[in-house]
Order: structure tokens, then C-alpha cells, then sequence
């Protein structure tokens, strides 16, 4: 891993924000090295050149430690749209955990999207932080089936660790679910893996659930997707072009079908699946000017 210059690692604020009501974002690293075939990273608009190689911004706690203190609003910090904070190197150069540090130095809460269950090393700072802030943590989940997991997220934590991980956190108090997204079509569509994760969520602690019946693709992330198609199913990609033709959205034919057996499962389990209860709940308690409720 290299380092590469950065003046800024933080964003500026947001009231507001829909996705689950987060105020700032911060991104350490850059590129990814998980390797999974529908990453939308890899879009042009990104402009993440090698994108399998992972990077980390120079001095990067020093930075974000700056930017932090010189913060005049309290808020909830958002990290791993970009790229997942909690990729290999992660483990011995310990920036994100660092940065989680600073976090709740400063008295900020934290929203963390990752496919790792080395998060769980973290589990210690995200207590802390939860003590004053809200904490929420969401595992990328697709499909409860580890061998179907590798060909789509190959240098990832299967689901079966992922599943794990959420266990782990969950019984340490730390606020934690699954977005669910993508559910490619044609190879995770079906009932049997939806109402699968569910259980599997519903028997780990997962507090939520937040889904998407399809995959968006754009640029050259369409070309990526159906190269690695073609490697790993034969024929595949040909029934996304019959299907889609050049599409951004590509929805699941059964979406509609499925979105109606996820809610009424998740209801039966009492996992929360609409944007607004999630939000809610995982900041239920803290109140002042710092949080901008959804």
C-alpha cells in the first residue's frame, strides 16, 4: 500500500441528509481491493484510477484531528461509501480505528458501512463513542449463501463471518444491521435467499434491514461487471442486455414481489426496513444541536 497527499478528509456539513441521517463524510483510504464484480466505485464519475489498488492519505489522523477540532457542529460522520474502511491493510496500519479514536474524542457519532468482520476489533471504540453519540454500523449482506458470496465478493469476509460479526457487535450493544443491496437479478433474486438473510439477520441481533431489488450500473463499472460475469456464469451477461439494454437502474423483474415478502418477514421478526425508523432508532437518546434527526 502507498501513500498519496490529501489537504481535506473530512466533509463539510450536511443537515438533512437522507441516507441514514449522517452529517459528514470522511474517506482514509482510496481503491479497494475486495474485488466484488459490481462495485460502483469503478464508475467514471468517481475518478479512482487502479482501482484494485488500495491507498491511504498521508498523515491522515493528523489531518482529520485538525479538521475535527476546528468542526462548529457535532454530528454523525459517515465512512465506507467509497471504500471500505475495513480492508486488509487496515489490520496492522489501524488508520480507521485511529480515526473512530478521534471521533469520539471530539464527541462525534459514526455511521460505518464495511464487508469486514475486522471491524469487530473496534468494538471497544464504537462502545465509547456510543456512550455519547450514536454509533451505527451496516454489514453489506447480499446473499446467506458463502460459495455464491466468492464468486461475487471474492477477497471479502463471507456472509457466513459477515453473519458473525453482526453477532458479535450486537451482543456488545453496538447498534448494527444490513444493507441488503445489490440483489443481482437472476442470481440472488429469489425467495430463498431473502427470507434466508432475514432469519440469519433476525438470529444474529441485526436491528435492520435496508434493501435494494436490483443494480444500478453506469460506465465502465457495466463492463466490469459483465466481464467477471461471463467468467464465473456463462451466458449471464447476455440476459442482462436482453433484459436492461443500457439501463442505470436494473430492478429486479421480481422486485416488487420480493419487496412485499421482505417487509412482511421482517415485520414478522421485528427488524426495522423503512429509512426513517432506522435513523430514529439508532439515535433515539441523543439529542442537540450536533444530531439533524431524519
Amino acid at each position: 500500500m502507498r501513500f498519496i497527499p490529501a489537504k481535506t478528509i473530512v466533509s463539510g456539513y450536511r443537515a438533512g441528509n437522507p441516507w441514514f441521517g449522517s452529517n459528514y463524510t470522511m474517506n482514509i483510504y482510496k481503491g479497494c481491493c475486495h474485488g466484488c464484480i459490481y462495485c460502483d466505485s469503478r464508475s467514471d464519475c468517481y475518478r479512482i484510477e487502479n482501482f484494485d489498488e488500495v491507498r491511504a492519505k498521508e498523515k491522515a489522523l493528523s489531518v482529520i484531528e485538525q479538521e475535527l477540532k476546528s468542526k462548529r457542529k457535532k454530528g454523525v460522520i459517515a465512512t465506507g461509501a467509497m471504500s471500505d474502511p475495513y480492508n486488509p491493510f487496515e489490520a496492522s496500519y489501524r488508520l480507521t480505528r485511529g480515526a473512530l479514536e478521534l471521533a469520539g474524542k471530539y464527541r462525534f457519532g459514526v455511521a460505518i458501512a464495511t464487508k469486514s468482520d475486522l471491524i469487530t476489533r473496534d468494538a471497544d471504540v464504537l462502545q465509547a463513542i456510543q456512550s455519547h453519540s450514536p454509533v451505527l454500523v451496516k454489514f453489506t449482506i447480499t446473499t446467506c449463501d458463502d460459495n455464491l458470496c466468492k464468486k461475487l465478493e471474492p477477497f471479502t469476509a463471507t456472509s457466513s463471518r459477515r453473519f458473525a460479526a453482526i453477532s458479535k457487535l450486537s451482543k456488545k450493544g453496538i447498534f448494527n444491521g444490513i444493507l441488503l443491496m445489490p440483489v443481482l437479478p437472476f442470481l440472488e433474486d429469489n425467495e430463498e435467499n431473502i427470507t434466508g438473510i432475514i432469519r440469519q439477520a433476525y438470529e444474529s441481533g441485526a436491528k435492520f434491514i435496508y434493501p435494494y431489488f436490483g443494480v444500478t450500473l453506469r460506465q465502465n463499472q457495466r463492463i466490469w461487471f459483465y466481464k467477471k460475469l461471463d467468467e464465473k456464469f456463462p451466458g449471464m451477461s447476455q440476459k442482462y442486455v436482453r433484459q436492461f439494454g443500457n439501463a442505470y437502474e436494473c430492478r429486479s423483474p421480481r422486485a416488487k414481489k420480493l419487496l412485499q415478502l421482505f417487509q412482511q418477514e421482517c415485520d414478522r421478526f421485528g427488524i426495522l426496513h423503512k429509512m426513517e425508523e432506522i435513523i430514529a432508532a439508532y439515535q433515539k437518546g441523543y439529542r442537540g444541536e450536533q444530531l439533524t434527526l431524519f
